[in-house]
């Protein structure tokens, strides 16, 4: 039965990570809760004559350099080919990190449907919800006709091809390991709503943060960090040198002490024993995991160098993650950026 729940465990938080959803995990149990809207912004100063980009979109451009040609084709992250014989007018968003990169595009007009996960900002909670995403409901969803319905890839053929029977357009967008994945996303979705101009800006003010970041920390000594996925009788998850937090600590300029871990799973042993300077965690974990007796002798909770970070801007891919590698680099390196 142990077995089991470890298993169930592990499924959870790799659904919750690839999802973008909030957790609660210590060593009573892991839970599942919508997160808590954060109201941080891409700060990035803007070029000359440019406005900051908001969590309600870029300004609207009114004169287009770069317009969409219909029919377009485009091929999704399962290899479909998708063919658009006009500019969808309206779309459901089954993902949280969708539902952000449309409102910083300025199409939310077109967002009709999202999940009730998709939280941020505050305004996609007034659009309809369709429930999770797990198990979408498809009537729902005909009955409000989207053109377009965009879902992550944690969907099962199944349900892709319930949707597909009843004549709804879905296009999946897979989770990445790295942030360039990010910006085909946000091209992709650029393409099909015929934004590419806003698109392009949206990527450029994402690149020029995270570079503003890693020239800063690049001739830094690199402090070993531990980001805490979750944590307790379960077991202790983090991110592995293949995933993509772990791609963002090391651009944060931090020593991932899991970076030669594939995948989630850690071990109580491996982290008591690297020990590392600084820890990582999502708010609603630090009170329990530095009270809880197999952590609380590690250094960096002896030294109060336990930090908590809103997860939704390092496990969302959206454009937030390039405010999130900020925040870890702050943590890290607050010398950098005094």
């Amino acid at each position: 039965m142990k077995i089991f729940k470890k298993l169930l465990t592990l499924g959870l938080i790799l659904t919750i990570v690839m999802t973008g959803c909030g957790t609660k995990a210590g060593n009573e149990k892991n839970e599942i809760t919508p997160a808590p809207t954060s109201e941080a912004q891409i700060t990035v100063s803007p070029s000359p004559g440019e406005e900051p980009i908001s969590p309600t979109g870029l300004p609207e451009d009114t004169t287009k350099n770069n317009v969409t040609k219909y029919p377009l084709t485009v091929t999704d992250s399962l290899g479909t080919t998708i063919t658009f014989e006009n500019e969808p007018q309206t779309m459901i968003s089954f993902s949280p990190s969708i539902t952000e990169i449309l409102y910083a595009l300025s199409i939310s007009d077109k967002l009709i449907g999202r999940t009730d996960y998709c939280d941020y900002p505050a305004e996609a909670m007034t659009k309809e919800s369709i429930g999770d995403f797990y198990n979408p409901d498809v009537e729902k969803v005909v009955s409000l006709a989207p053109d377009v319905v965009i879902a992550s890839s944690l969907w099962t053929e199944d349900v892709i091809q319930k949707f597909k029977e009843v004549g709804i357009t879905v296009v999946v967008l897979n989770e990445d390991k790295e942030v360039a994945g990010i910006y085909d996303m946000i091209n992709l979705i650029g393409q099909i709503f015929n934004c590419q101009d806003n698109s392009a800006k949206l990527i450029e003010t994402m690149k020029a943060q995270i570079e503003d970041v890693t020239t800063k920390v690049a001739s830094l000594p690199k402090k070993t960090v531990y980001y805490v996925v979750g944590f307790g009788e379960y077991g202790d998850y983090t991110a592995g040198g293949d995933t993509f937090i772990g791609n963002l600590l090391t651009l944060a300029g931090g020593d991932n002490i899991a970076k030669n871990v594939s995948g989630w799973s850690y071990t109580l042993e491996s982290l008591i024993d690297a020990d590392p300077e600084v820890i990582i965690l999502d708010p609603s974990m630090k009170d329990s995991f530095i009270s809880t007796d197999n952590y609380k002798n590690l250094s960096a909770v002896k030294n109060n160098q336990v930090y908590s970070i809103d997860n939704n801007l390092l496990e969302r891919q959206s454009y937030r993650v390039a405010e999130g590698i900020l925040e870890v680099a702050k943590i890290l390196h607050p010398e950098a950026f005094q």
